[in-house]
C-alpha cells in the first residue's frame, strides 16, 4: 500500500506554473490553493517574485524548505523536468494538472512513459497527468481549477473524468453533499484507483467511497483491494462504456456473449463493490449509505397520506427484490384502533390525505417499532394541513427513535428551506420519486447483505495439471488451436464427470467402439473447422449400435460432399444419455480480469434465451452457487411444479473445478462444455468446444 498521506494530507504546497494574469487556469488553480489551505504555500514562475501576495520563486530548488505537495500546471514539454527536481529534492508528492500526454498522440506518450520511468526511479506519487486536480477537505486544500471547492463531509470521490469533476462539484452544493477527499486520477500514469480505494479505506473520516470509471488499469489487484475494502465501507461504482464489446475474436457462446460490461459485473460482484447505474443513483446511494444505519433484512414498511404514491412504493419493492413487510397482528390492531375506517392498516399503511400531523407521527411509530419491519419509507404529497416543515420534524424524531434505515418522498416541487435543513441535519434521505427512494434502500438491502455474507476461499481439489496442459500444449505444437470433444480427458483430468466415448479414425472403428458402449449411441463429427455440429448434420443421436458403421460412412460422405474443404478427422463415439436438463458453462479470457466462468441453460436455449451469468475464477463454493442462482431459470434447476430439481450441489462443484482449470491453463482462451447434463443425482458433460492459444504463457 502506496503511503499518500503527503498527497492527501500535505502541510506545505507549492504550485509550479503559479500566475498572476487572472484569466488563466494557472491563477486560479494557485487562488483556489491560497483561499483556505493553511499551511506554507509558494508560487513557482520565474516571471514574478510573489503572485497574490504570497512569496514565488523561480524554481523548486530555490524553496527555503522541501514541500509536502508540488502542483504542476505548465506546458506538457516541461513537467518532466520539474518531477525530476521533485525527485532529486525528495518531494514525493505530485499532482499534474498539465495535459499533452498520452492523451495527445505519440508524442505525448512518449512523454508519459518518461513521467513514468521518473516516477519509479524516484517512488514518487504521482496523480495525472491531465487531471482536475484533487480536493481534501480535511485540511482544507483545493488543487483544482473549479469556481467552488468542496463542502466538508463523509464521502471520498474519484473519477476518470475531468470534466464529470467539474459537474459534480457544481451539483454537490446545490444538494448539499459533501465530500472528505474529490480526487481527478486523469491518465493513472502512477496512482490509480486502486491506490485511493486504499488510501480512501484507511481515512477515518470517509464513510463511503464512491467512484465514476471508464476502465480499471488492474483487474486482478483491484478485486484483491476492493474485497478488502467492503468488509469495512461501501464501495459504489458508476462505470461507462456498458456496451462495449471486448476487442476479441470468438468461436464459442461463451465468447459471443461475453463482452467488457458483463466482466465488469461478475467482477463487482465478486469483490463487494454495488454498481451505480447513473450519476442520479451514484450519489443516491452514496449519501444513503453515509447517513443511514444498515438493516437487520429487507422487509419494507410504508406510510403514505397519499394513496397513489403508495402504490408507487409497492411496486418499486417488488422491483427492487425486496419485500413488503406483513405487520404483526399487534401492530394492525392498533393502526385500525388509531386510523379512521376508511384509512388502510395494512402495508403501505395509507393514513389519508386529510391526516394532521399526529396522525402521521402515530402511524409511522408503530411502524417503525414493528418486528416485522427492516426498512421505512416516508411518503407525502402537499395538504394544508400537514406542512412539510412538521412533517421533517416528524421523520426526524423517527430517526432518532429507531435503528432503522428510513428515507421520504415527499412529491412536491419545493420542500422549504426548514422542512430541508430538518431532514438533512436528522441524514434523512429525500426524493420527490418514491420509486428512487425505494432504490437506495436497495443499497443499503445489498452493501448489509454482502457484511453478513460469510467469504469463503476456493477449494483445492486434487487434479493431474500436468497431463492437462501436455494436451493443451500438443494441441497447439500441432496446429489445432481449436478441439473439440475428442479433448474430454481434459475435462477428466480436472474431475469433472465426462460421458463414455471415444475417437473412431474410420467407419469401422466407429463400429467397434459402439458395440462397447451400449445398445445406442451418439455420433459426432471431429473437426477444427466445424463449430457447429448439429447444423450441417455433423451429428447423429441415438443410433444403434449394429447400424453405427454404416452411419458413420454416411455421415462422413455427406460431409465431405457438403463441406470439401473441411478437414475431417474422425468421429466421436459417444454412450447415449437419457434425457436431462442441459446447461452450459464456459470460459473466456477477459483482458482485464482474467478468466471468466458463464453459466446459463445449455443447448439452443443459450443461443435464443441468452439467460446467463458470469463469474471471475476462481470460485469459491458460494460464488458457485450464487451462479448458479442468478439466471432466470434457476427455479427449472431446483424443481418446479412436480419435475425433481438437479443435483445442484454437483453442478456447483463443475463450476469451481471449470474455473480452477481456467487458472491453471492459461493457454485457454475460450471453452464451452454444451450440454452439461444434469440429473437429479450426478452432472455429465456431453460435449465441449475450446481455442487454445500460446500467447498467455
Amino acid at each position: 500500500m502506496r503511503d499518500l498521506s503527503g498527497l492527501l494530507f500535505p502541510k506545505s504546497v507549492a504550485v509550479v506554473g503559479a500566475s498572476q494574469n487572472p484569466d488563466t487556469v494557472n491563477h486560479a488553480i494557485f487562488k483556489n490553493v491560497t483561499s483556505g489551505f493553511p499551511g506554507p504555500i509558494y508560487a513557482i514562475n520565474p516571471k514574478y517574485q510573489e503572485v497574490l501576495g504570497r512569496p514565488c520563486f523561480p524554481r523548486l530548488e530555490d524553496l527555503p524548505e522541501p514541500v509536502d505537495l508540488v502542483v504542476i500546471a505548465i506546458p506538457a514539454r516541461l513537467v518532466n523536468q520539474v518531477l525530476l527536481s521533485c525527485g532529486k529534492l525528495g518531494i514525493r508528492n505530485i499532482v499534474v494538472i498539465s495535459a499533452g500526454f498520452k492523451e495527445a498522440g505519440e508524442e505525448g506518450a512518449r512523454r508519459e512513459q518518461e513521467l513514468v520511468r521518473i516516477a519509479r526511479e524516484y517512488d514518487l506519487n504521482v496523480l495525472g497527468p491531465n487531471c482536475f486536480g484533487l480536493i481534501s477537505t480535511r485540511v482544507g486544500l483545493n488543487t483544482t481549477f473549479a469556481p467552488r471547492g468542496a463542502q466538508p463531509g463523509d464521502v471520498a470521490f474519484m473519477s476518470q473524468s475531468g470534466a464529470f469533476c467539474s459537474s459534480v462539484l457544481d451539483w454537490a452544493w446545490e444538494e448539499g453533499l459533501g465530500f472528505s477527499q474529490f480526487v481527478s486520477l486523469g491518465n493513472k500514469a502512477v496512482l490509480n484507483e486502486v491506490d485511493f480505494l486504499q488510501a480512501f479505506a484507511a481515512d477515518p473520516q470517509t464513510e463511503v467511497i464512491v467512484a465514476y470509471l471508464e476502465g480499471i488499469a488492474d483487474g486482478p489487484r483491484f478485486l484483491e483491494v476492493a474485497r478488502e475494502v467492503t468488509r469495512t465501507k461501501p464501495v459504489v461504482i458508476l462505470k461507462s462504456g456498458r456496451y462495449e464489446a471486448g476487442a476479441r475474436a470468438v468461436s464459442s457462446h461463451t465468447g459471443t456473449l461475453a463482452g467488457s460490461d458483463e466482466a465488469y459485473q461478475a467482477a463487482f460482484r465478486k469483490c463487494g463493490v454495488i454498481r451505480a447505474y447513473s450519476v442520479e443513483e451514484l450519489f443516491d446511494y452514496a449519501y444513503t449509505l453515509a447517513k443511514q444505519p444498515l438493516p437487520r433484512g429487507r422487509r419494507v414498511g410504508i406510510v403514505t397520506n397519499a394513496g397513489g404514491a403508495g402504490v408507487m412504493a409497492t411496486d418499486a419493492v417488488e422491483r427492487e427484490g425486496l419485500e413488503v413487510a406483513r405487520f404483526s397482528p399487534a401492530t394492525s390492531r392498533r393502526l385500525s384502533e388509531g386510523l379512521p375506517p376508511a384509512a388502510s392498516v395494512y402495508n403501505p399503511v395509507d393514513i389519508l390525505g386529510d391526516a394532521p400531523p399526529e396522525r402521521y407521527r402515530r402511524a409511522l411509530e408503530l411502524v417503525a417499532g414493528d418486528e416485522n419491519v427492516d426498512l421505512l419509507v416516508a411518503l407525502s404529497a402537499p395538504h394544508p394541513l400537514l406542512s412539510f416543515r412538521e412533517l421533517a420534524e416528524i421523520l426526524a424524531q423517527a430517526r432518532r427513535d429507531s435503528q432503522k434505515p428510513l428515507v421520504c418522498s415527499f412529491m412536491a416541487g419545493e420542500l422549504g428551506e426548514e422542512a430541508e435543513a430538518l431532514l438533512e441535519e436528522a441524514g434523512i434521505p429525500s426524493f420527490f420519486d418514491p420509486a428512487r427512494a425505494v432504490r437506495s434502500l436497495r443499497a443499503l438491502v445489498d452493501y448489509a447483505e454482502l457484511r453478513r455474507r460469510p467469504r469463503q476461499p476456493p477449494r483445492q481439489f486434487p487434479v493431474d495439471r500436468a497431463t492437462a496442459r501436455k494436451i493443451v500444449l500438443a494441441a497447439w505444437e500441432e496446429g489445432r488451436p481449436r478441439l473439440g470433444v475428442e479433448a474430454q480427458q481434459l475435462l477428466a483430468c480436472y474431475g469433472i464427470p465426462v460421458a463414455k466415448g471415444g475417437l473412431a479414425r474410420t467407419p469401422k472403428q466407429a463400429g467397434e467402439l459402439a458395440q462397447k458402449l451400449g445398445e445406442k449411441v451418439v455420433l459426432k463429427v471431429v473437426s477444427p473447422d466445424i463449430v457447429h455440429k448439429s447444423d450441417v448434420g455433423g451429428v447423429r443421436v441415438g443410433v444403434p449400435a449394429r447400424e453405427a458403421e454404416r452411419e458413420a460412412w454416411r455421415m462422413l460422405e455427406r460431409l465431405r460432399q457438403r463441406l470439401p474443404e473441411a478437414e475431417l478427422r474422425g468421429l466421436w463415439v459417444q454412450e447415449l444419455l437419457p434425457p436431462g436438463q442441459e446447461v452450459i458453462v464456459g470460459v473466456v479470457r477477459d483482458p482485464i480480469f482474467g478468466p471468466l466462468v458463464m453459466f446459463g441453460l445449455g443447448g439452443v436455449y443459450v443461443e435464443v434465451l441468452k439467460d446467463v451469468a458470469f463469474g471471475v475464477a476462481p470460485l469459491s463454493p458460494s460464488e458457485a452457487q450464487e451462479l448458479i442462482q442468478s439466471i432466470r431459470a434457476f427455479p427449472i434447476l431446483r424443481g418446479v411444479r412436480g419435475v425433481p430439481g438437479v443435483d445442484l450441489g454437483g453442478l456447483a462443484e463443475v463450476l469451481e473445478r471449470v474455473a480452477r482449470l481456467a487458472v491453471d491453463l492459461p493457454e485457454i482462451m475460450e471453452l464451452d462444455i454444451n450440454p452439461l447434463m444434469c440429473y437429479p443425482d450426478r452432472v455429465v458433460a456431453v460435449d465441449l468446444r475450446l481455442t487454445v492459444s500460446k500467447e498467455e504463457t
